[in-house]
């Protein structure tokens, strides 16, 4: 299955947030909640389509001795369609829906408006019980926890083993080992995702954090754009204008970089693990394709920008103990294990990793651990939506950055979408 990171896809430009909901309360149908046939208590679960979740759903429904049934309504498969009919009907304060499969990107903004719970007590505790922290840090807002995370993504270094011994650890010494190869007439282009879409903004996030810089504050309501983002600027700017990116690299998402990889063209690549399974069907290519965390900004650790989907509950749910407990089984280590192993999701709860039968499905599992071990997340703010169009839009295309100026536009303009000023691109 091809489970591209919930962060890889297109956004359709928006005006300001505050305009977006309005046009959402006048827009929502009267919605009538549902219940069970036999009367019983029913949660609906609102989730993307995802191969073998219905079986999770099964299993959870069975050990629930019968206090409720979980129903599970597939979202549209575009994340811009599934947050827009989430936000339709929790601005109707629809009581139908019960619990939320969110993207990473949009606890703040939901929590902010209070259409979901906060999770205390015995809920909050076995959430952070074993979850590692960084997909833990995506649920929360303002210190308060509002998800339980399901499931996390980050990307690797992918590498032609055939063509490269060791693996680069850093920026510099990945595009140096590429000219190399070049040089010597063998492939040495470097994939990755520089279409002016989320993938592009994901890239940009990673290069900040691993050069310790900010793009906001903590607060989520001031732009910094500090040194490090500056000389994340630098690393973008000197890879995208290099010998060894590929020429479509301004028009790149993640499949454009995988195909690229698997037609032989590249040493190199930056992606989601589901590459793997998607180049399984070939030989020759798999047996070379190579694995290793992803490469530093002048030799720290890298802090690669973590996607994935986190259980949140309605604040209009009927049921609101019902769906807490519906939420832990449906995230639960057993749940969580069976996912990675048949839709290829990386789990939130670390132990699940040191399971025996991972090993096979998932045979870069220990770099994933590292690499989340040491990940970030995007900007924290109600207005993500915004800021990330904002910072797709200024870095397009990322030859064209010039670092010093490109930095002081994007506090310029970031900071009149935090305020909601003006209307975005």
């Amino acid at each position: 299955m091809k489970d591209v990171d919930r962060s890889g896809r297109s956004r359709k430009p928006r005006h300001r947030i505050a305009a977006a909901l309005g046009a959402a309360i006048v827009a929502a149908p009267v919605l009538v909640a549902c219940g069970s046939s036999d009367g019983g208590i029913t949660i609906n679960v609102y989730k993307y389509p995802q191969e073998s979740f219905q079986k999770i759903v099964d299993q959870c429904n069975s050990k629930s001795g019968g206090r409720y049934d979980i129903v599970y309504h597939k979202l549209p498969r575009e994340a811009d369609g599934q947050r827009e009919q989430m936000v339709r009907r929790l601005a109707a304060e629809d009581t139908s829906m019960d619990v939320l499969g969110l993207d990473v990107t949009w606890t703040a903004e939901l929590a902010k408006a209070g259409w979901i719970k906060e999770f205390t007590g015995s809920a909050k505790s076995e959430v952070e019980k074993g979850t590692l922290k960084t997909p833990l840090d995506t649920a929360s807002y303002e210190g308060k926890l509002y998800g339980a995370p399901d499931n996390t993504n980050v990307q690797l270094l992918w590498y032609r083993g055939d063509l490269v011994p060791s693996p680069p650890t850093t920026w510099d010494e990945m595009i140096q080992m590429a000219e190399d190869l070049k040089s010597q007439g063998k492939p040495g282009l470097i994939e990755g995702q520089g279409k002016q879409y989320e993938g592009l903004v994901v890239l940009y996030n990673t290069l900040v954090n691993s050069a310790g810089g900010k793009i906001l504050d903590e607060n989520g309501t001031q732009a910094v754009v500090d040194d490090g983002a500056v000389k994340a600027l630098e690393t973008l700017k000197k890879f995208a204008t290099s010998d060894v990116v590929d020429p479509s690299f301004s028009n790149a998402a993640e499949d454009d970089a995988r195909l690229a990889m698997e037609a032989g063209k590249a040493a190199f690549m930056l992606n989601w693990p589901y590459v793997y399974a998607a180049g399984a069907k070939n030989a020759d290519y798999i047996k070379n394709l190579k694995w290793a965390p992803y490469p530093s900004v002048g030799g720290g650790d890298s802090k690669v920008t973590v996607g994935g989907i986190n259980y949140a509950v309605s604040s209009y749910t009927t049921h609101p103990d019902e769906s807490f407990d519906a939420v832990l089984c449906l995230r639960s280590a057993e749940s969580q294990k069976y996912a990675a192993i048949n839709d290829g999701v990386p789990p939130t709860i670390e132990s699940v990793y040191d399971d025996p039968d991972m090993a096979k499905p998932y045979p870069m599992k220990d770099a994933i651990l590292e690499t989340l071990k040491t990940a970030s997340v995007r900007p924290r703010t109600p207005a993500y939506q915004n800021v990330s169009t904002v910072i797709s839009t200024i870095l397009s295309p990322p030859a064209s950055i010039d670092p010093q100026a490109t930095a002081k536009r994007l506090k310029s303009e970031l900071q009149d979408a935090l305020d909601s000023k003006g209307v975005l691109p």
